[in-house]
């Protein structure tokens, strides 16, 4: 799948089979997480990836808005420096590498936000997150059940040219 329909198909999945994903696919994807862009290069990431069932539970159970963790064969926790230039967005720009190397591979993810969120200390804890280190999404991965299709705004509601 190229990198364009790759964007314009991923959906936001929640509902998984139980097939599990090879670890050299998992690798694979963590390894476009890592090359996403940071701020100053610093590269402020850490990525655990989750595949025991009772941890995910557990971590399902914490997120409210989570629970699908619990289905997923695999959830990873982005991780970044807190003292870092921009760990928010250097973040988001691998969770989003994530996504698309996912989907890329045929898989379904979903974001789930944990920056400065409820669960974020009790997660972080429950995973042995170092102290200079914070929480800053989950991603639930798999094998889609089911691919959603919701509906998105036209391109000329969004895009203007040289302003609004």
């Amino acid at each position: 799948m190229d990198a364009i329909e790759a964007i314009k198909t991923r959906r936001s999945v929640r509902r998984y089979t139980a097939e599990p994903i090879p670890d050299e696919v998992l690798e694979d994807i963590i390894d476009c997480a890592r090359l996403a862009p940071t701020a100053r290069n610093e590269q402020p990431w850490t990525f655990v990836v989750i595949t025991d069932p009772e941890v995910r539970e557990r971590l399902s159970q914490e997120a409210r808005k989570g629970r699908f963790i619990a289905e997923a064969p695999v959830c990873v926790a982005v991780f970044c420096r807190s003292e870092a230039a921009a760990p928010l967005q250097d973040a988001s720009a691998a969770v989003e590498n994530i996504m698309l190397a996912a989907r890329a591979y045929g898989l379904g993810s979903c974001w789930v936000n944990s920056y400065h969120k409820e669960h974020s200390a009790t997660v972080a804890a429950l995973l042995g997150c170092p102290r200079e280190r914070e929480l800053m999404a989950m991603i639930a991965l798999g094998h889609p059940e089911d691919i959603p299709s919701p509906s998105k705004k036209p391109l000329g509601e969004v895009m203007f040219w040289q302003g609004f």
